[in-house]
């Protein structure tokens, strides 16, 4: 799965980049939970918790179903 999450993060990261920031992927664990950091001028925005439920989050599901939900570390 962490493979599948990984290519499903090629798809975002341009979007993160054209905003001077990126993602990291931490952990996939077997129970669906994807853990990332956001990197760059992401790590700081106060949108970031935003970009990563309704953006990362909706986009990783979409493309991996298993994923149950997206935290940031």
């Amino acid at each position: 799965m962490r493979e599948r999450v990984e290519k499903a993060l090629e798809k975002v990261r341009p979007l993160l980049f054209a905003e001077g920031g990126d993602v990291e992927l931490v952990d996939v664990s077997a129970d669906g939970v994807v853990k990332l950091r956001l990197t760059g001028a992401c790590s700081g925005c106060p949108m970031s918790s935003m970009t990563l439920k309704m953006g990362i989050e909706r986009i990783l599901k979409q493309e991996v179903p298993q994923i149950k939900s997206v935290e940031a570390v």
